[in-house]
């Protein structure tokens, strides 16, 4: 190793560190030569925490065809998460934005509603979610590289596995699981945050051309364009709130006695409002399989409860007044009505079963995951709805004009094949 790439190393290993990029072996030449590539084209993000830096990057984010995005959020660590940064890139520059310093954070529905400004996101679902719920903001003008990748057939479609084998940039995942609320926060956060934007430009160029080679634009499109609309309804339907009845979605609840599942049902209340008004997530009060524990065993003391499989000597400090207050309740509660069993009509499931049978050897014969071809949801829509023609199948929600035409001759004839 020379002298010059040497020293370059020990000025800007601290540097390299902090941006958790890779961590450098000194006698691996590759990587000191990597490292200082990274240095020269990373300048530190602007962050904005004022509606005055807001209102100028607004104005730069209007002016750009393209910008990359990705969002930050605390669902690890809180009972309603919520975004908690936002990063932009642009060809030039990365910013992050802190939505809970600006005052008018609003004024970046311009940017999101303006179908002439592509965003760029990898995989979008999540961000396209967080951002509808806690702003209201729909996006237009989507392309999602996580969909871009599937569609062309690659295999680890993650960012940290894409950047590090096509582009030889290790990210290190450190703070994926971090409290993005806590604040102020440091510089290894912020240098974190940005790299999940920095680069995604560059990847959408390349992906891009690979698919317009391949003619498959059209397809990749219609794809965003359904994660877009489908994120929005699913968190519509998901509500903003919890039913008591919620309890009925733990797993093995359904298979207690009428009185077992009162006293589920009390403990699920009782943990559902202390995680509220801790503001924490439900499992950092009590696990599921816990509280499903308590319920079929119903402890009559604290002794009893300090016996229940996975209930830790900090719980029963905590908890213990409340667990057992909530199963005396149960215990005399009146038993919870069962929710009635959805049974799937039997030539619904066949129809579906053999579209999902097609679809496969159509994904084998591409080389790509089956939902590429269509996704799962739209399935159930086809073998609900049963099309005869191409005009019934034009009224199939979410199956766009592209997949009409490339697939609809072999949909309708699936459908037709079926024999009850």
């Amino acid at each position: 190793m020379s002298y010059r790439i040497y020293s370059s190393y020990l000025r800007l290993n601290n540097l390299a560190q902090r941006l958790l990029i890779v961590n450098i072996d000194v006698d691996n030449r590759l990587n000191v030569i990597i490292i200082l590539e990274y240095m020269n084209d990373i300048k530190p993000a602007r962050l904005v925490f004022t509606d005055d830096c807001l209102n100028s990057v607004v104005g730069k984010l209007n002016r750009e065809r393209v910008i990359a995005v990705d969002t930050e959020s605390n669902s690890l660590h809180a009972y309603r998460e919520k975004v908690c940064l936002i990063q932009f890139s642009t060809r030039q520059e990365d910013f992050i934005v802190d939505p809970f310093a600006v005052g008018n954070i609003d004024i970046l529905s311009s940017v999101f509603s303006n179908p002439c400004i592509e965003k760029v996101f990898h995989a979008a679902e999540y961000d396209l979610i967080g951002l509808w719920r806690d702003f209201g903001w729909k996006v237009n003008g989507l392309f999602d590289t996580m969909v871009a990748a599937r569609t062309l057939g690659w295999e680890k479609v993650g960012l940290a596995s894409i950047l590090s084998k096509h582009y030889s940039i290790p990210i290190n995942k450190k703070f994926q699981r971090a409290n993005w609320a806590v604040r102020p926060l440091n510089d290894d956060q912020l240098s974190y945050a940005q790299l999940d934007t920095h680069y995604l430009l560059k990847l959408r160029d390349h992906l891009e051309a690979t698919i317009r080679k391949l003619c498959q634009l059209p397809e990749v499109y219609e794809e965003f364009e359904r994660i877009s609309e489908a994120s929005i309804r699913k968190i519509r339907k998901q509500g903003s709130s919890w039913s008591s009845n919620d309890f009925w979605q733990i797993a093995g609840a359904r298979k207690l006695s009428g009185k077992n599942s009162a006293v589920l049902c009390e403990l699920y209340k009782y943990r559902e409002r202390i995680a509220s008004m801790r503001d924490v997530p439900s499992f950092r009060i009590i696990g599921n399989a816990v509280l499903l524990d308590i319920a079929k065993e119903r402890p009559p003391n604290v002794h009893a409860l300090s016996s229940i499989k996975g209930m830790t000597s900090g719980q029963i400090r905590r908890y213990q007044k409340g667990i057992l207050s909530a199963i005396r309740r149960g215990e005399h509660a009146e038993h919870p009505p069962r929710p009635k069993i959805r049974r799937i009509d039997p030539l619904i499931s066949l129809r579906y079963d053999s579209l999902r049978e097609w679809r496969k050897l159509r994904a084998r014969k591409r080389g790509v995951a089956s939902d590429v071809i269509v996704a799962r949801e739209v399935l159930w829509n086809l073998a609900k709805q049963n099309p005869v023609n191409h005009t019934e199948l034009r009224s199939t929600q979410d199956l766009g004009p592209w997949r009409r035409k490339e697939y609809g001759k072999e949909i309708l004839r699936v459908l037709r094949d079926i024999v009850p």
